[in-house]
Formats: C-alpha cells, sequence, structure tokens
C-alpha cells in the first residue's frame, strides 16, 4: 500500500489517465470534479471516491483541494475491483 498527498489550486486538473492497481482517493479539503467517460461527479471534504483498475478517469478543482490517495496494491499483481459489499 501507498498514500500519495495531493493538492489542487483552483482551475488545476488531472488529464485523463487509468491506474494499474485499485485507488481509494480521499477529500481532506474543498472538492474535486471528476469524469470516467460515463458518469461525472463531486467528492468533497470527507468523502471517498474508489477507482477501479484501468479505469480512465480525470478529476479537476474548482477551489483549493487536498486529497490522499491510497494505492492497494503492487502493479503487476492481479487487482480485484473495489467493493464496499459484506461478504456472507
Amino acid at each position: 500500500m501507498r498514500v500519495v498527498g495531493l493538492r489542487l489550486e483552483p482551475g488545476q486538473n488531472v488529464p485523463e489517465h487509468r491506474n494499474a492497481i485499485p485507488v481509494a482517493l480521499i477529500v481532506t479539503e474543498g472538492r474535486l470534479h471528476f469524469d470516467d467517460g460515463l458518469k461525472s461527479g463531486e467528492v468533497g471534504a470527507g468523502e471517498m471516491m474508489l477507482i477501479n483498475p484501468g479505469e480512465r478517469h480525470t478529476y479537476r478543482a474548482d477551489v483549493d483541494t487536498s486529497a490522499y490517495l491510497v494505492f492497494a496494491g503492487l502493479p503487476g499483481v492481479r487487482s480485484r475491483t473495489w467493493t464496499l459489499r459484506r461478504k456472507s
């Protein structure tokens, strides 16, 4: 697992890209607007967005925004998609 801090100023964006491993994006201040080509939305302070391996996505900030990216896995190791369902 690896944790990376992200800070975006108003008007900054992260170009469209894909990740090889699952990522949890946790916004700690401000808000991020995201788009994955199928849906778009907003993630605010105290909220989390889950990004599955291989999903194309981009995000941008309209206000000063801070977040943590939690990379959950190792590149080249087969990853499962995220799920928040409980196992029975």
